[in-house]
């Protein structure tokens, strides 16, 4: 497959979610991307990962975001940043904070790059009952408190899970802390959230999928977003990435998930917020 990729006008979309990986070193019980210890790294190769970049840039794309999983756990997602960097991308890395590098805060700290979390209480035993990370919570805390003294642009996304979890005051205590993007979304039933019983939906999306947001796999898989990957429309091991978003696999799909973009809702904390991503772009925060 040629990485020569021409520039296409029509696509519209923003930004695009790189699974890196799934694995993670927590276990969420809401996850969407079944992530976890025992997952892998995919199929994608570093030369795979690579040409995704470079394909993304020149169709004009502007924004790309390394989640996992927990992207930090990837052992390329230095080599995969400097490179997007190069090619003039706008970064965000969205990662559960439990684990930095310090070689990593020098990455975070370079111009265009941001970081995104996840966070869910103040009382860290339910934070924890969450996640299924013993002590995930005070090392998250720690590290999001860190990123904000290093001054990197922070946003945090709370998702109300279950009936009495501390949404409220978690949302209290990141602002105490100088956190000033902060979304709280409904959990979604996608993933482990969905059971094994239900059938996959389009209502559980937003509408900026396949409109303004797109995402690849760890295995190549290309679809409107982390959330819609039942919904699968080609792969960028096989086909280029313009050749997906421009193919009718893509606009059968589009079209049975309502553009959201002139309505700015919901407040969604899963990348697909208005006033917290490129999805909406003039109320997209240029530093926090």
């Amino acid at each position: 497959m040629t990485t020569s990729v021409q520039a296409h006008p029509t696509t519209d979309i923003l930004s695009v979610e790189c699974e890196l990986t799934a694995r993670c070193d927590l276990e969420c019980a809401h996850c969407c991307t079944l992530s976890g210890p025992r997952q892998s790294h995919g199929t994608m190769t570093l030369a795979d990962w690579t040409s995704a970049v470079d394909q993304i840039a020149e169709i004009g794309i502007p924004m790309v975001q390394f989640i996992g999983g927990e992207p930090t756990l990837y052992p390329h997602l230095p080599t995969l940043v400097e490179h997007a960097l190069d090619r003039r991308l706008g970064v965000e890395v969205y990662s559960n904070l439990t684990h930095v590098r310090p070689s990593l805060w020098h990455l975070f700290e370079r111009d265009s790059v941001r970081l995104a979390t996840s966070y869910y209480s103040d009382d860290p035993a339910q934070h924890e009952q969450i996640t299924g990370g013993r002590g995930s919570h005070a090392r998250t805390r720690a590290n999001l408190v860190e990123a904000l003294r290093r001054g990197i642009p922070l946003r945090v996304g709370i998702v109300d899970v279950f009936d009495g979890q501390r949404v409220a005051e978690a949302e209290a205590e990141l602002r105490t802390l100088g956190v000033q993007h902060i979304r709280v979304d409904r959990v979604r039933a996608v993933g482990r959230a969905a059971g094994p019983a239900a059938a996959p939906s389009v209502d559980e999306l937003c509408g900026r999928c396949y409109h303004q947001r797109a995402a690849i796999s760890p295995d190549g898989e290309v679809y409107g977003c982390i959330l819609s990957r039942n919904f699968p429309t080609g792969n960028v091991k096989q086909d280029s990435l313009a050749t997906v978003l421009t193919g009718p696999r893509w606009a059968e799909i589009a079209e049975r998930v309502p553009d959201a973009r002139n309505a700015c809702t919901p407040a969604d904390s899963n990348d697909c917020d208005p006033a917290n991503t490129t999805a909406c772009a003039p109320a997209y925060p240029s530093a926090n």
